[in-house]
């Protein structure tokens, strides 16, 4: 396989536009753990505190995702220098590397997404009990 300086720097935008969404991420959860807490101050509820503990649990892996990502950048950064100077075989390794990484960091993605899945069917369950008690 033939690789070069340019083919690392194909990344740049996947990985820029990544570490962007999870840190939008991040900040949504941020504004909704103040909303929460807020919320859970004035009428404490247990379905509050289950999305708390579901919220803490995705802050957990949007920071474990945001590293991966700039690891995964910093990497891609280390092997377009190691084939800049000439050492492919290291600059092949680093590049590896750094695609694991993004690799990781996406699956950890998916992860998340799943569990922002159970913080709604918490609500959504509140919801339909609710309903269930009016009838």
């Amino acid at each position: 396989m033939d690789i070069n300086i340019t083919t690392p720097a194909l990344l740049f935008p996947a990985i820029s536009l990544l570490l962007l969404a999870f840190t939008n991420r991040f900040l949504t959860l941020a504004n909704l753990i103040r909303q929460l807490h807020a919320t859970y101050k004035s009428n404490p509820d247990e379905i509050v505190l289950g999305q708390i503990a579901n919220i803490r649990y995705r802050i957990n892996l949007i920071r474990d995702m945001q590293a991966m990502g700039a690891s995964s950048l910093l990497l891609c950064v280390v092997s377009m220098f190691a084939l800049f100077f000439g050492w492919l075989d290291a600059g092949k390794w680093v590049f590896a590397g750094s695609l694991v990484l993004m690799a990781i960091a996406l699956a950890m993605s998916i992860m998340e997404i799943r569990v922002s899945v159970g913080a709604l069917d918490l609500q959504l369950k509140d919801l339909e009990e609710m309903e269930k008690g009016k009838k």
